[in-house]
Formats: C-alpha cells, structure tokens, sequence
C-alpha cells in the first residue's frame, strides 16, 4: 500500500507545516469566539452589553489579522522549497498543501453496506480500513512522483467511492474538513466533489513545490521545472473548469484563475532562463531572440500582477506574492533592454550578406520603430547601433532600480537574499555596460528607447490531470459490478428461488454477464412457476455468488444441476419491473451535493481514461447521466446476445 511521507520527521517542511497547523487552530478558535460575539451583538438588546462585545469583536479581528500575517510569513518561506545548489537561480513561488483533518469513515460506510447493500458490514471493515490508510497517507505526500501517484489514486478511489456510497438525493452525513491553503481558515462540507477539489488542488501545490526544488542551472533540472509548472497549471485549471462554488477561497474561479497564470509564468520564466543556456554567446539574431523572450516574461508577469491586484483576490494573496511578481515583471523589462543593447553594442555590425535576415529581425523587434536612421544604415552603423544601445541600457537601469525599490518594500522579501543578490548583480552588470560604452564627448541626449515586442519560441503548455496514468482496483468490488451495485440504484431485497428443470429447460432467456440478467420468462414454465421475473438479476447459483460471473459460467451451473433442482438467489431493481420504466432519480438532484459523472463501468479493472470525463460540480444544475437506466423492455422475441434455457 502506498506510503506518505512520515508526518513527524522533523525536516525543515515538517516544522512548517507544524506551526501552520497551530496557526490554523488558533485561527479556528479567533473564528469561532467571533461568530459568538456577533451572534450575541445582534441578539442583546442591552446597551451595556453591546459595548463590551464590541469591544470584544475589535480585539478577537485583530488578533486574527495578526495570525493571518504570521501565516503569510510562513507561506512565504520559500527557501524550505527552493533548491539546495550553489547557482543562483530566481526563486519561483510554490503552494503550500491544504490540511484536512482526519475522517473516521468506518460507521458511516457499514451503515451505508447493511443498509442500501443489505450485506453483513463487518465483512468490508478491512476495505474500509484501507480507505481511511490511503487517505491519511495521501494528507503528506512525499515531494516527489511517488507523492504525486499517491495523490493520484487516492482521487481515483474517490470516483469509485462516489458512485458505491452517494447516492444522488442524500449525503453520508460526513463532513469533509479542509483548510484554505493561504490564509488557513476551515472549510467543511458533505459533498464529496470538496475532497475531490482539495485533493486535486494538492496535486497542483505539488507539482509547484517539485517545479520550485528543481536545479534550474542546467537543462534538465531547467526542463523538470518547465514540467512541473506545466502540470500545476493544468491542475488548477480542470479545478477551475469542472468545479464551481468552492466553499474555500483558495479554491473559488478567481482564485485558480490567478494561480493558472501565475504557473504560465512561472514556465516562461524558466523557458528564458533554457534560452540563455543555450544561447550562443555574440551571435546578433541570439541576443535579439533573449531580449524578445525577457519581455514575453515580463508580459506575463504583468498579466499575474493585474489579476493579484484585483478586488477579491488582492486582500488574500500573500503581499510577498503580489510584491514578487510585481518585482519579475520590471527586472524582466529591465533584461529586455539589457539584451537590446548587449546586442546592438557586443556583435559587430552586419555583413553584406547576415543585412536581409537581421533587418527582417529588427524590424518585428521593436513595438515602435526607433528615431533616427533606417535600420539599413542603423545595423550598419557602429555609432547609431552604439546610440540605441545607450539609450536601451538607459531604460534598462531605471527599470532595475524600480523592480530593487518595490522589492524593499516588503519585509518578508527584503529577507530572501537571493532574490536580492539577483537584483543587484542585473542592476551593477547593466551600470558596468553604459559606462563602458558612455563617451565622454557625447554630447547628444540620450533619446527614450523603443520598447522590445515579446516573442517566445516555446509557448507554455496548461497539462490537465491524466488520471488514466495511475490505476486502481475498486476497493469495494466485493459489491458488485457498479452497473448494479451503486448508490444511485435501488433494488428489492434478494430473493431465493428453487428451481427444477422441466422437459423444456428451465423456460427463461438470459442475457449479458455481470450480473446476468433474465430477460424473458416463459409463461407456464418452470421458471415462471417458481416466481422469477423478466428483470431479475442472478447474483447467486446454490449459494456461489455470480455478482461478477460471465454467462457461460452460469449457464454452466444451471446446467449442472441434477434431480433435485437449483437454488437461484436473485435481486429486482426498483422502478425496472414494468415495461420502459425510467430511473426515477434521472434529474432529482439535491443542491449542495457533489457530483461526479462518469461513463458506467462494468468492470472493476476499468477506470477512467480520460474519455470518461469526470466532472465535479458543486452547483444543482447538472443533468444525471441517463445512460445507466435500465428499461424493462418485455422481451417477446430472444435478442441476438440472448440465449434460450
């Protein structure tokens, strides 16, 4: 069985995610003693009263927006997750993982087993056992693949849980209890669609703290980081696509919408940093390619910053996030001049022959053409290629000196020392460049450079979720095929027939396997006389369960039965037994529930390959699937897959 990490071991991350959920109690008790308070201010009509509660409120907010920024601090500790190499690389922002508490699932499930299933319930405390272990392992995944498969099974378990224990009109009265994942205040819910979410959410969050680990000095760990960023933001946004009314904030449209682009980001950052790696060293077209890459950066970090900024998201993202990304976006501007001049300034002038190709470059580089000469002249000219570059490595120092000024802003930032270091070393290798190429006897004004079109040649990827990668074997398929056996259908209590085989057989048709189904009775014959129905499954034969038999292997019992005839235990559907009876549940869906739909299987071992879709919503509007009734049609003829007997 699949392992989490050991959630004691007191590594850097443990300690954190200890302090976070001892923030996230004393949170919890803050919320609980102001929803007394204001329960009690509306309900006191005493003026005295009034005041100190009050007064009371006053204190218990601050004391909580006190604890939320205890919080963002830690959330804000990114080196636990960055990488322990010697180069300096950018830090990136990981996510922390939501908590949840832990969830006893074993009185619910066996009231659920000996009721809707009518089983003897301690039969299935080992699978329900193995449940609750999956899920406690699965709440500290390890920072790594493994971490990720585990996740991963555990929401694929969740489908199979979803359709054996929920049925459409009624919850198991578990609450599932989870914790926003930036500011720590609880969530809970009974629709299992929320531990769904959250589980999915935690996906994310762990590809970014995989994407932050990374060694981004060389090309794989370059290329793994690319990866893991990719993979969040395709986890976010399925998140975001097939889940709406979150009770969570972490978890609302917004919310993901933010952490989708903020991911984007962070993968064409990582794209401009493989770009620089593989970049030849004076080549013109190279360097115009790293200042067009810089400014895509830059672009999208100030898609990030203008979506943090927004009105609902702006009080909730961590400010050491909003700062970050508000400090990439000018660096980024910065680099983009740096690379312009670099170019313009390092490479010697254009041939005859490079002049078509470096002006067809130039012209799609600039969003405004430049003043002064043609591009002919001006790439021909070291003096006005010289001119530009100054007034390129102009913009670029004021650009370096806005993204240091914003990034001392923040105390939380002002504390990461390679951000810092990146910064300053940007900033003194642009300082270094102009006084190299300033002139003494230049007495032109430097004129205001053109800004640089961004340009990559690696579009990030959004990589949804393949769940189809990990399988699983439905813990609970002791029940049944979950074409029958599921929450959503009812069926009556199994019934035990005796049956002999008359000179014409036994006078019914059979069809299909997993259950078979009898589905045509014979008027008068043996089968009709011992009280089976059109309709019925078989789901024993002399007591061997043939839940999962295949029709040869029943047929080969029936036929094996001597003299004294053959006990068939059999089972109806409820709302199947008269002619095109329709499941009466199709569209009655109670709000607040989850909803999970997905192709039927009639196989444990098939699980969802991605056609099989599996959509959560929290909201009612969705439609059930309408594929999985059965209509009792009368059989008057045996169809092709029926066989007579």
């Amino acid at each position: 069985s699949q392992q989490g990490c050991d959630p004691f071991s007191q590594t850097q991350r443990s300690k954190l995610q200890h302090r976070r959920a001892r923030i996230n109690q004393q949170i919890n008790k803050e919320m609980r003693m102001r929803a007394g308070a204001e329960n009690l201010f509306r309900a006191t009509s005493n003026h005295k009263v009034k005041e100190t509660v009050a007064l009371e409120l006053s204190y218990v907010n601050s004391n909580l927006q006190l604890l939320k920024e205890e919080l963002e601090e830690l959330n804000s500790s990114m080196d636990v997750y960055q990488n322990d190499s010697e180069s300096i690389s950018v830090p990136m922002i990981p996510l922390g993982l939501k908590e949840t508490k832990e969830l006893d699932l074993l009185v619910p499930l066996k009231d659920f087993i000996s009721e809707h299933y009518g089983e003897e319930s301690v039969l299935f405390e080992k699978e329900i056992k193995e449940f609750m272990e999956l899920r406690q392992a699965m709440r500290t995944p390890s920072r790594n693949e493994a971490g990720l498969e585990l996740l991963m099974e555990y929401y694929n378990q969740l489908h199979f849980l979803d359709s054996r224990f929920f049925p459409p009109t009624k919850t198991l009265g578990v609450f599932f209890h989870w914790y926003d994942s930036l500011t720590g205040v609880p969530s809970h819910q009974r629709a299992l669609a929320f531990e769904k979410g959250s589980v999915l959410f935690n996906l994310g969050a762990l590809h970014t703290q995989i994407g932050a680990r990374q060694d981004r000095a060389a090309l794989p760990g370059l290329n793994r980081a690319i990866d893991a960023f990719q993979q969040a933001a395709g986890a976010f946004n399925y998140l975001k696509e097939n889940f709406s009314n979150a009770p969570s904030l972490d978890m609302s449209a917004a919310s993901l919408n933010m952490l989708v682009r903020l991911m984007v980001a962070q993968v064409q950052e990582c794209v401009f940093e493989k770009m620089t790696l593989l970049c030849s060293q004076n080549d013109f077209l190279a360097r115009l390619q790293l200042a067009q890459e810089a400014a895509k950066v830059e672009d999208v970090y100030s898609l990030v910053h203008q979506t943090m900024t927004q009105p609902h998201v702006k009080d909730y993202v961590p400010f050491s996030w909003i700062t970050m990304v508000h400090v990439k976006s000018e660096h980024f501007k910065a680099l983009s001049h740096y690379f312009a001049a670099i170019a313009l300034c390092d490479c010697p002038a254009a041939s005859e022959s490079e002049l078509p190709e470096q002006e067809k470059a130039f012209l799609q580089f600039h969003v405004t053409v430049p003043e002064g000469p043609s591009l002919r002249v001006l790439l021909q000219d070291p003096e006005e290629r010289r001119k530009l570059g100054k007034a390129h490595l102009k913009k670029a120092i004021m650009k370096h000196e806005e993204a240091m000024r914003i990034h001392g802003l923040c105390k939380i930032l002002r504390k990461m020392d390679i951000l810092q270091e990146v910064l300053s070393f940007a900033h003194k290798r642009s300082l270094s460049k102009y006084s190299e190429i300033d002139h003494e006897e230049d007495f032109f004004e430097t004129g205001e450079a053109p800004d640089i079109h961004p340009k990559t040649h690696q579009k990030p990827e959004i990589k949804p979720p393949n769940f189809s990668q990990v399988k699983v074997t439905d813990l609970f398929h002791r029940l049944g095929p979950l074409s029958i056996f599921s929450a959503k259908n009812k069926w009556y209590p199994a019934r035990r027939v005796h049956l002999r085989r008359g000179e014409n057989g036994f006078g019914f048709t059979l069809r299909g396997d997993s259950p078979v189904l009898i589905a045509g009775v014979i008027p008068g014959g043996c089968a009709a006389e011992a009280g089976l129905k059109e309709g019925d499954y078989i789901i024993s034969v002399n007591s061997k369960d043939c839940r999962w038999s295949k029709h040869a292997e029943v047929v080969q019992l029936l036929k094996s039965t001597g003299e004294e005839g053959v006990e068939i235990g059999v089972i109806t559907l409820q709302g199947s037994e008269g002619p095109k009876a329709v499941d009466k549940k199709a569209v009655g869906m109670s709000s607040g529930s989850g909803m999970l739909k997905s192709n039927k299987e009639n196989s444990r071992k098939s699980l969802m390959n991605s056609k099989s879709s599996t959509l959560l919503v929290w909201s009612k509007k969705s439609k059930r699937s309408k594929k999985s009734t059965y209509s009792g049609v009368p059989f008057t003829a045996v169809g092709d897959n029926e066989a007579m007997y």
